[in-house]
């Protein structure tokens, strides 16, 4: 049975993105809705803390992450249950894209609670149309297993002929572009994109091969956000490698 009505006593969770690193990409309905709410769910109040300092905004916090989101959530839902409005926010980006929120979101649904997502930064948007790969259709697979699964899921991906999208660490990237490239093919196409938005923002374009060399023989900081080409790449222009 299809559900479309949630219940008017209820109060309602909104889902606010934040910048990814330049404060000058909030938009002014999250800055509205930021200074409306009862209660903001942040994954870490500090972070967040900076964020609404800079906007001059006062808000009851409390931390919501993935360790602590189930042991919270029956006195979030008894919160939103009263008719409070509860914001959820995450360290940048958009909530439940590869950080908490899907399992809140989800029980919000099955309570009749309703729930509005404004829309906002999200860190794989820009990467994939900076990458010079086809991106009317592709894959966003967020971060790979780091162990159990990783190789299995890797080589699954190795048919796939859409543009994929991955986030890594930057202690891992080198690891993870190498991998990619034997299980790919070392000359596959991709990019790499990292402080995305902030002032040292980065993109290198080449083969899998060219980038693993390159990180392999490289410190890098900030979060890191892979492109790679689908199984049909090879055949494609790709634009030279730039900074």
């Amino acid at each position: 049975m299809i559900d479309l009505q949630c219940r008017f006593n209820m109060g309602k969770l909104l889902i606010i993105p934040t910048p990814i690193g330049n404060l000058e990409d909030i938009t002014l309905r999250a800055i509205k809705a930021l200074s409306a709410i009862d209660l903001l769910l942040a994954e870490d109040t500090r972070t967040t803390g900076n964020l609404l300092a800079h906007l001059q905004i006062k808000v009851p916090m409390l931390a919501h992450h993935q360790h602590n989101e189930h042991r919270l959530l029956p006195g979030i839902l008894s919160k939103l249950h009263a008719g409070l409005t509860l914001g959820l926010v995450t360290d940048a980006g958009t909530p439940a894209i590869s950080d908490p929120g899907y399992l809140l979101v989800r029980e919000c649904i099955l309570n009749g609670i309703a729930v509005e997502c404004l829309p906002g930064p999200v860190a794989f948007a820009p990467a994939l149309v900076v990458s010079g790969l086809p991106c009317d259709k592709f894959c966003f697979e967020g971060f790979l297993p780091q162990k159990k699964g990783r190789s299995t899921r890797i080589k699954a991906l190795s048919t796939e002929t859409r543009t994929m999208v991955f986030y890594e660490s930057p202690h891992r990237v080198a690891k993870t572009l190498r991998s990619l490239a034997e299980a790919f093919g070392p000359d596959r196409k991709a990019s790499v994109s990292r402080e995305l938005t902030k002032m040292f923002e980065e993109t290198l374009r080449g083969s899998l091969q060219e980038l693993a060399v390159h990180f392999e023989q490289r410190v890098v900081k900030g979060e890191i956000c892979i492109v790679v080409g689908g199984a049909n790449a090879t055949s494609q222009s790709n634009p030279e490698q730039n900074t």
